[in-house]
Order: structure tokens, then sequence, then C-alpha cells
């Protein structure tokens, strides 16, 4: 008898499932993929299982801190596995502390929780803020967010976020989210009233194409949460861990949030993320927060060696200096590819066009061996690893120009 007809006889039969073309079809269809498969990378590229070598200008989503499967990671990776997986969130670990600690010192925060993604750091900033709302603002629960904002993917960052039709994916959402126009600080106090207790932004608006907001914009926020007694929550989950040049995206503008969530490049690769709080907004009491995975030794020794790495200062002068040469070699594609303008800071940028193309130039790219994401229509989002080379981003050029001219020819 084949394994096929045994499986009819079991309590767990597929006789009427129905029949799958390709083993991509096992999959839920939650995002439209290409078809090949990614086999192995190392720093700036990627192949594919036939063989095809692909320069990566995505990372993973700004993911890939130093660029696939680096030396550093890899290390703590295996010093990590073979010491301790995990011994459970109720006790400590030695990886957790140290990672906390040097958090710590390079933010100036006053104590960190771990999780698993950006979108659960964002979940418990949300419910720290209300929790603190509840001890001193008498019981105010309110957040003002932006249009256009990416918090996550959980029912409360989905209500927090301002994506367009994400309101209409999975009613009804928790109360209590004010959305303004990102970059304006005199819409974010009119918002104010007595039942909100934090205004929450990202520094540059990442999904929604790389949107820098007006020079002291942040600051604003600063002052506007001193006069009315808020707090300040910055999801740094991707412009965070030297992104944009600075460790935090913040730092450009000397702010100090109360709340920082980080997530993406704090694993360059693997899955972790921090709540920071300073001393103001620290109020979590035990069992308010949780997470089975959160602060595990693997993730947060392989966090640490990522952070060491990065938050050297040569490093993040290094990250500045290469972001305006992307930025300029950005600039010079932009006005020859005419209709279009450059945008972002440090090594998270955009071309934005007068029409909705970036699609068809992202498949264009692949096609040529480039990987670049279509964050919106018209805009084109180049997120890469931290340590890239001149002569990477010059390849990325030459591609891109290559992508786009056979769009115009055809």
């Amino acid at each position: 008898m084949t394994p096929h007809s045994t499986a009819h006889s079991t309590p767990h039969s597929t006789a009427h499932s129905t029949p799958h073309s390709t083993i991509s079809d096992l999959l839920m269809k939650t995002a439209v993929r290409p078809a090949a498969v990614m086999a192995r990378g190392s720093g700036s590229y990627l192949w594919d299982e036939a063989g095809n070598r692909y320069l990566d200008f995505i990372q993973g989503w700004a993911v890939n801190a130093l660029g696939h499967s680096p030396a550093v990671l890899r290390e703590a990776l295996t010093q990590h596995s073979a010491l301790l997986l995990t011994p459970s969130p109720a006790f400590h670990n030695r990886p957790q502390l140290e990672l906390a600690r040097r958090l710590v010192e390079l933010t100036g925060a006053h104590q960190v929780t771990f999780l698993n993604s950006g979108a659960e750091a964002n979940e418990a900033a949300i419910k720290l803020a209300r929790k603190w709302g509840r001890l001193h603002k008498q019981g105010a629960f309110g957040v003002v967010t932006t249009h256009g904002a990416f918090h996550g993917r959980t029912i409360a960052t989905m209500a927090a976020s301002g994506k367009p039709g994400w309101d209409q994916l999975f009613p009804p959402y928790p109360p209590g989210f004010a959305k303004v126009p990102f970059g304006d600080a005199a819409a974010m106090e009119a918002a104010i009233d007595s039942t909100i207790v934090a205004l929450m932004v990202e520094p540059i608006q990442g999904e929604a194409g790389v949107v820098v907001p007006p020079p002291g914009y942040l600051a604003a926020l600063r002052r506007l949460c001193d006069a009315h007694d808020l707090l300040l929550i910055a999801d740094e989950v991707q412009t965070g861990v030297g992104r944009t040049g600075r460790f935090l995206a913040q730092e450009h503008e000397q702010v100090r949030a109360d709340i920082t969530t980080l997530g993406k490049g704090l694993g360059g690769g693997v899955p972790v993320a921090a709540v920071l709080a300073n001393e103001r907004a620290a109020c979590f009491e035990p069992g308010d927060q949780g997470s089975t995975f959160g602060g595990n030794p693997l993730m947060t020794g392989a966090a640490l060696a990522i952070v060491e790495a990065v938050s050297a200062p040569a490093f993040l002068a290094q990250v500045r200096e290469q972001g305006d040469y992307l930025g300029n070699v950005l600039d010079e594609l932009a006005s020859a590819f005419g209709g279009a303008v450059a945008r972002g800071q440090g090594l998270l940028r955009a071309i934005v066009f007068d029409r909705p193309q970036a699609p068809a130039l992202t498949d264009a790219a692949r096609a040529r061996g480039l990987l670049v994401n279509a964050a919106r229509p018209e805009i084109l989002r180049l997120m890469p690893q931290l340590a890239v080379s001149r002569a990477e981003i010059d390849e990325m050029a030459t591609l891109l120009r290559q992508a786009y001219a056979s769009l115009t020819q055809a």
C-alpha cells in the first residue's frame, strides 16, 4: 500500500483537499513572490537554487544589517547554540543581560524588554503607554499616530498604522488611535485632548516609501510631549541600529523618546526585537508583559554581536559616508530617468516616480540580477546592507539603468 493510500484511512484525511500543482502552493498566499527559490547568501549577494546571483538592495527589508550570513553573526550563533537555546523567560540568561546593558548604554534608556518582532515591540510599547496613562494620566489611553505609518501586523498595531486600506481588512479594530498627517507637528498638537497618552511616529516612514519629515519634526514632538505631559514613542524598527548613520535615527535631532522600539536590524537576520523605556515611562510590573521566546540567549547573543559591530563610531561614520554616496548616485539616476526624485537618509533611500512604474522596474531589475523593492506603485525603495561598498552601489546603478532602459524600449 502506498503512502498516499494509507493517508486516506487516517483521522487527518486529505481526500477532499485540492491538489497542489507546485510545492509553493502549500504556502498561504500572504505575499506575491517570484518563482525563484533563494538558496544562500553572502554579504550583498543572494543566489537562488538555479545558481543565479542577485545584488540584494532589499536585505530582508532592512533586516540584514551586515549583509547575508556575516561572520560575526555565524560565530555568535554557533557559540550560543552550543551553550543554551532558551531556559524559559522565567530565568535570567547572560546574553540577555549583556544586550540590555549595551542598549541602555547606547541609548540612555532605563530599562529594556525583548521580543521577537517589530510588531510585537510596538504592541508592547502601546501597552506600556496605556499602563502609564492609567497610573499618571487619569486613565488616558489614546495614541496619536500618522497617515501612512506602518507599525506592524497585529490587530492593535494595524489600528495604529495609517497604511491606506488597512482599516478595511480586519475590523473591528481597537479604539484609541487618532491619525494626523506625517511631518505636521501642528496637526499632532491639534489632536491632543484629555484622552491622549502618547504620540507615536517613525523618524522616517519606511513602508510608506521612505518619507522624511521636515527638519525639527521630532524635536517639535518632544517639546509637545513635555508641554502636555505625554509620552513620545519612536518606532525605530526600520530606522534603528545604524540604518540612517546614527545608532538611532532620533539622534539626528538630539531627541530621546520616552519609549523606543527596535527590530529588523537588531538581529542582523535573526528574529529579535526590543522596547526601550526611560525611567519616566518604565512602569511594567510582573504579569504586564511576556514573550515565550523573547530574550532567549541564542537571539540576544546574536543581537549583541550585531550591536557591537554596528555601534562602533568608525562603522557609523562609514554608513553616513556610503549613505551620502548612495544618495548622490540616486539623485543622478532620478535625473536621468526624468520625472523622478530621490529621497532618504543614510542607507534607507527611495526614488519617487511621477507614474506607477516601480513594480515593473522591480521585475526588470530582478531579471538582471538586482533586488529592489516597490514600496508603492510609484516608489522604489533601497535598503542595502550597512557595509555596502561603493563598487556595489555603482553596480546597482548600472543594473538599474539597464532595467529602466528595457522598460522605455519595450
